[in-house]
């Protein structure tokens, strides 16, 4: 099973740039036509938040029109861009969506059990795992202790060392490793939020976030730095479940010289 995560897309109204500087369209146009393109197919494909900038309808139809030629399957979750009314709004054939509260979810389907985690605080940068959504991530995970699952939320649940972003992360993240930890089923969590491919052991498996496919935040150490983004290579992560192992790849979008061959048809080494 290959799943193809997308995230941070942040799609303005036709037209519109986001900070004046990023035609985000133009990258996910690049984003969905190189995910087509692969071989083998992703089997599924999650995009895990801040899918628009200010959560307008114009805006999520224009996302709409982006991703409609994807090939997989699209399963979509709120950053704190997003508004759950008007995901619902615009989405009406993502019948996983739950008509009412919090965009928890889970996927079955695959040999790989997808779990999402509502993490939106409105009108906030950060995020929360409140008690209600711990109690239905704790019941999700009683239900199938098994079953190799992914839980994928939009803020990650660790600081990273980017000061700015870690002052908007994840309320509640402690209590949240601790639900992870008793459930030794779950293989990975993927996040978004940080615009960069970071790694770090959360309740006893991996947690991972994945670039942008557009801007990438600005890897700045240095305490109280500002907080800027790059036009660094925009990218996406793909999870390949095989062998009863999980393995994250980030994936670079983009046209490279290559591939080229290490050895010489007779097989011996080029020096």
């Amino acid at each position: 099973m290959i799943i193809a995560q997308i995230t941070d897309t942040h799609i303005r109204i036709p037209g519109k740039l986001a900070y004046r500087r990023v035609d985000t369209a133009k990258f996910l146009a690049a984003a969905v036509a190189h995910v087509n393109a692969l071989d083998p197919a992703p089997d599924v494909i999650v995009m895990t938040g801040d899918l628009v900038d200010f959560a307008l309808p114009a805006e999520y139809e224009h996302f709409a029109a982006l991703i409609a030629p994807l090939k997989a399957p699209v399963f979509l979750m709120p950053g704190n861009h997003d508004g759950r009314d008007e995901m619902r709004q615009g989405f009406p054939a993502h019948r996983y969506l739950p008509r009412q509260g919090f965009l928890n979810y889970t996927i079955e389907d695959w040999p790989v059990r997808l779990v999402a985690v509502d993490t939106l605080i409105p009108g906030e940068g950060g995020g929360e795992v409140c008690d209600e959504r711990l109690a239905w991530l704790k019941r999700t995970l009683a239900a199938a202790p098994k079953r190799p699952t992914v839980v994928m939320l939009h803020h990650p649940p660790f600081h990273t060392g980017i000061s700015f972003m870690d002052g908007h992360d994840l309320k509640n993240a402690d209590k949240f490793a601790a639900v992870i930890a008793r459930h030794p089923q779950v293989e990975r969590i993927i996040a978004g939020h940080l615009h960069r491919s970071i790694q770090c052991r959360v309740g006893g498996t991996v947690a991972t976030t994945c670039p942008s496919p557009a801007h990438q935040i600005v890897l700045d150490l240095r305490t109280g730095a500002t907080l800027g983004f790059a036009m660094e290579p925009p990218g996406y992560q793909l999870h390949v479940w095989n062998d009863g192992r999980l393995v994250t790849h980030t994936v670079t979008i983009g046209r490279f010289d290559g591939p080229y061959p290490f050895r010489e048809p007779e097989g011996k080494l080029i020096s």
